[in-house]
Order: structure tokens, then sequence, then C-alpha cells
């Protein structure tokens, strides 16, 4: 990845020691630059966390684990962790820098790699995945991207990030981490991961480097997830026939869907990928090797260039030791019995020479006819339809037969899958049965209003489905936690009594958040933190006055829109401006009964001396406050009487 002028982070200085040059690279967890250790005068590359996940404390822990984990490896196959560290709000880690591509980049360029080169690569990632293991430490996310091919020719293993130890194989909620392409059947299936897990994805990536493709590919996570827990991984010799039988071999060792059938950690794969190498590679020797070549000498004797046999390296007679007298004639009888031995030696030799060939050719048709020559390689038929896989299995001379199966990857109509699997050798003229995919089995739903979402999604679960969307919404008839419907994701058609759905369909849920909280009669604050603890909002609405609502407090709270209620949503706040205000009644001059009357129906109080009480009849001399003005019901009115 090139440099861009608008990262912040080319030129710091991190730590008072680590001057940051350039980026190398960036993903989801942190981006990785090449620095200058200004201590020591190297150069290092160095992995800072994104800021945003500074706050998360899995993150910051996960990031913190890898450097534990590489640290306790000293392997020449492992990437050196230097330093860990904080700088203000950046968690950094300090590796050794290895200018060079990945894995990854390699099968992008050359799509495939020879057989030696791929257990060249190999070797070096058991050598150093051994030491991981042996050291109590699983990868747990192996892939090309983190295998690094420095320029010096050295291979190493990077990015621990994901490791743990050995014997922490129990699911914590992220029983999918890693890579999707190279997650092993236990890891899908129940979230468990151990060494094997790592040989397991270390031979998916040996099958891509033979073949330069992943064996399982899909539309959606989901469907390579479901092939990786319910298929055999293919001999990488169904793609390319070359590939030598060894190497298919050590391939459907390490993929083997039960764990228990895989190497048990990287140091058994390497002993047996080293007795694999020197088979394939003796085995490519013997076929390219040249045949030697004798070179006779061109100063032999004419006679002895002629005759039948000839003597190589004997040594030649000195014509001065041959006699004088004329060579005497050769006894006609004894040639002709010499040359009759002759003919009958050749003879002997030519049957036995005939008996072999027929013999060769015998066991060659044998094999070929009816023994393991003649076993056909089942081809992966999933996803094509019938009609297409009918062809190719008569083309390869296998018969079909149609049977069905219910699936939630492959659409209905589909092969979903093959008795035998893909990859398993029959003999010529066997039956093959083709699934048909059915599409998703169907279901029954029990009833889930009232369950709690737990109990619900347990339920929804156990069933093959899965919960879609939860929309959480305030309810005062229903306890928190509980579900009041369900629907089907497809339809939106009503399920929460229970009713028909597919497996591996989603199911909408809605759930009670309980009643939102009553606020009358609090302060504005008081109402407004006890709304936020429910995570709503509050804003000032319409004051009124109230008799029973003290001046300043709030009478009411409602939702500023109408439907359910859910969190994030803001209520207003109706606020008493205490008592309204009555104008006092002029009741100067009235009789002391009708001006109580008068006032106490208006909700005022009275307050009078003890002239009321004497023995002739009073009138009202005045008020407080006075006659026209205006006061708070309830409040007190004071009267002051005469004599009538």
């Amino acid at each position: 990845m090139s440099d861009t002028p608008a990262d912040p982070m080319i030129g710091r200085l991190i730590d008072g020691r680590y001057q940051v040059r350039s980026r190398i690279a960036r993903g989801g967890m942190a981006t990785v630059y090449l620095a200058t250790d200004l201590r020591l005068e190297r150069r290092v590359a160095i992995k800072i966390m994104h800021g945003h996940l500074a706050d998360d404390n899995a993150f910051k822990a996960r990031f913190v684990q890898e450097a534990r984990s590489a640290a306790r490896l000293a392997h020449p196959n492992v990437v050196n962790v230097y330093d860990q560290g904080q700088d203000a709000d950046m968690a950094y880690l300090v590796m050794e820098y290895l200018p060079g591509i990945t894995l990854r980049d390699l099968l992008k360029d050359y799509g495939r790699l020879t057989s030696e080169q791929t257990m060249d690569i190999l070797e070096a990632v058991l050598s150093g995945l051994a030491a991981a293991h042996k050291a109590g430490i699983v990868h747990r996310d192996l892939k090309p991207e983190n295998v690094l091919l420095a320029d010096d020719g050295r291979i190493k293993i990077g990015d621990f990030g994901l490791a743990r130890a050995v014997n922490n194989n129990t699911a914590t909620g992220q029983a999918l981490l890693g890579t999707i392409a190279y997650l092993s059947p236990e890891l899908v299936t129940r979230g468990i991961a151990d060494a094997r897990s790592d040989i397991y994805a270390l031979g998916i990536m040996t099958y891509e480097m033979l073949t330069g493709e992943q064996p399982y590919v899909g539309e959606a996570p989901m469907q390579i997830a479901y092939q990786h827990a319910n298929d055999t991984v293919p001999m990488p010799s169904t793609r390319v026939p070359t590939i030598p039988s060894e190497l298919d071999e050590l391939v459907s060792w390490a993929t083997a869907r039960d764990p228990e059938k895989r190497p048990r950690d990287a140091r058994v794969m390497l002993d047996q990928l080293q007795d694999v190498d020197k088979i394939v590679r003796s085995s490519s020797s013997d076929e390219t090797a040249l045949q030697p070549t004798m070179i006779l000498s061109a100063g032999l004797p004419s006679a002895v260039a002629d005759a039948e046999t000839q003597i190589l390296g004997a040594r030649p007679l000195a014509t001065a030791a041959k006699p004088a007298t004329p060579p005497t004639q050769p006894d006609n009888a004894a040639k002709l019995t010499d040359k009759a031995r002759k003919r009958k030696r050749t003879g002997y030799w030519l049957f036995a020479l005939v008996m072999l060939l027929a013999a060769l050719a015998g066991g060659t048709g044998w094999y070929f006819g009816s023994g393991p020559g003649s076993l056909i390689a089942v081809p992966q038929l999933v996803s094509d339809s019938p009609e297409e896989a009918t062809a190719q299995l008569t083309e390869l001379g296998l018969k079909t037969e149609l049977g069905v199966q219910y699936s939630g990857t492959i659409a209905a109509g589909l092969v979903a899958s093959t008795d035998p699997g893909a990859a398993a050798r029959v003999a010529k003229g066997s039956t093959v049965t083709l699934r048909v995919s059915q599409g998703p089995q169907p279901i029954t739903l029990p009833v889930l209003a009232g369950l709690s979402t737990d109990a619900a999604t347990s339920t929804i679960t156990e069933l093959k489905a899965s919960v879609g969307a939860t929309d959480a919404i305030f309810d005062a008839d229903v306890a928190a936690g509980t579900v009041i419907s369900a629907s089907r994701a497809s339809d939106a058609g009503d399920v929460s009594q229970g009713g028909g759905y597919f497996e591996g369909m989603n199911v909408n849920l809605v759930v009670s958040l309980g009643g939102v909280p009553d606020v009358a009669g609090n302060s504005v604050d008081g109402a407004t933190a006890i709304l936020k603890e429910k995570g709503l909002l509050a804003t000032s609405g319409e004051q009124v006055f109230s008799d029973a609502v003290p001046e300043g407090d709030v009478v009411s709270a409602s939702a500023t829109k109408d439907g359910p209620v859910r969190e994030g949503d803001t209520f207003s706040l109706t606020i008493s401006r205490g008592p309204e205000p009555v104008q006092v009644p002029n009741v100067v001059g009235m009789a002391w009964g009708d001006a109580k009357k008068a006032l106490s129906d208006l909700g005022f109080k009275l307050k009078y001396n003890a002239l009321w009480d004497a023995p002739f009849p009073i009138v009202v001399q005045s008020t407080d406050p006075a006659s026209g003005t205006s006061a708070p019901k309830g409040s007190t009115i004071t009267l002051v009487g005469t004599p009538a």
C-alpha cells in the first residue's frame, strides 16, 4: 500500500524511540508501519492499533495477547517481536521487519506452485508452527496472508493476534474468529480450536498452493462454513492430475473432518512431510535423470568390431606375438554346432521376453480394466443441475440415481451432495446418487410470545432457524426481557403463537424493555436523569397550572412521536406553574356568612378576628388581598369585620 501524505503517523516519533517512515499495510485491527529504532539504529515494523478500538478492552486484550504469544517464540520461521507498549492513546507492537511479499501475493502472481515449491514453503511454516505448538500456542488464523516470504529467502509466520493457549479450547462467543476459508469443522460447529485446527488450515493452504484455488467457494460465508463442516476436502489431483499421490494423501490427512484423524500437532505433520519430500523428489529425479552413455574407442581393430561378442576394456593382443604360421581352417561341424547352440539360447530369451510382455499387457489390462487403475474419482457436483451432473458422470462411465435432501445453502433443484462424495474413487459402471436440494427443511415454531429473549433464541436455534432482527420497545404491559411478538423475516408473517417456517431462515423478534418510568412530581433534572437511565432523552415542554404539583416540577411526560417507544426516543416534559391565580371577589359590606361562602367556593382559605363571634351581626369591612386583585387558588384571605 502506498504512503499517503494525509496519514498523521508518518514522521511521528513513538515513545521517544521509533521514528515512523512509511505505511506498509492496514488491517481490521491495526495498521503496520515501517519505522526506525533510533536507539538500536535498525529498521523495524511497528503495528499500531486503530484509535477507535482503543476504548474496547476486548480488542486491546487481543492486541497485547499477540505480543505475549509471539514473544514466547524464538524460531527462525516465526516473526520476532521486539517490544510492546502504550504511547498516549496508542497501543503498539514492534516486530522484525521483513522486506518481501506474502504467500498470498505469490499465489496471485503465479496461480499455483509446483510440488517442490509447495513442500519448501510448507516445511518452513510447519517448523515455525511446531515451535508454537511446543510452547503451548495455537495460531488460529493461519492463511497465506500471514506467511511472509522475505527477499533473502527466509519464510516466517506472523500475526499471532488470534493466538490462544493449546488447552484453552472452549468457545467464548467468538467461535468464528479467523478467516472463513481456512476454518476447521470443529471451529465452525462448536467454536473449539486446538493444535489440530491449525493443521486443518495448513491442509487447506497446501491444497491452494498445489491447485491455485481454495477447495470451497460460495456466495456467502455461511455456505463456505457449511461445506467445511459437512464435506470432505477433495484431493488436489482431481484439479491438477500431475500432483503426486503422496501429496494427495498428506492433504487428506491434514483436512480430515474428525480432528482425531489428523496429525496431533505440527511436529507430527512435519516428520511426515519430510518423508513425502524424499519420495516425491526421488521420483522426480528418476524420471528426468539422463541414462549413462558409453563411448567406444575408435581404435578397435575391425576384426574385434565385427565380432558377435565384444569384450570392452580387454587388453589388445600385440601383433608381434602372433605366430608366423598361417591360421588353420575352422572345423565346419563345430562351427554349425556352436551356431545352433546360440540360436537355441536366443530362442529361449525371445520366448521369455514374449511371455514377460504378455504378462505385462495382461497386468496392465487388469489394472486399468478391473483393478485399482479402473477407479474413477467422483467430481465435485454440488450446485450443478441434475442434468449437468448426470452428463458429467455418464461421460466418466458412471451411472446416476436421484435422491432428495433438504438444504439451507443450496437452492432448490440443484445438487446438494453426492453419495459417494466428491473425490471418492469408484469402479467404472458404479452408481452415484445425486441428492437434489429441496430447499430449506420445513419446521414448526412453537409459541414465542411470552418467552424470555434467551429462551426464544435457544428455541429458534435448536430448530436450526436463526434469530434475525431484534426490536426492543417499551411496553408497560410486558415485563422487560420478554418477547412481545415474532415474525418471519422473509414475509413478515406473524409467528408469535407459533407456525410453519424453514430451517436456516431468520425469525425477527420484538422484545419488551418494560414500561416507561413515571416521572410526574419530580424536578426537571430528576426526571431527565430517570429517563436517561432507560436510554431516553428529555426536553422541556409546555408549562401548565397545577393545584397538585409544585411550581417548577414535572406534571407529566409524553413521547414526541407516535408509535412504539424505543431507546433513544425523546420525551417532552410538561412543567407546573403552580396553582392558577383567582380574582378575589368584592365582599366588602357583605354579611359574614355570605362572604365566607363566596370565598370558600373559589378555593380560598379564610383568616378572621374574634369579632366574628360577637352576638350581633357582622359585615365585612375590608379584605387582604384587596378585592379585584389575583391570588393563587388555595391561598389565605384575611377578613376584617365590623358590627352591622
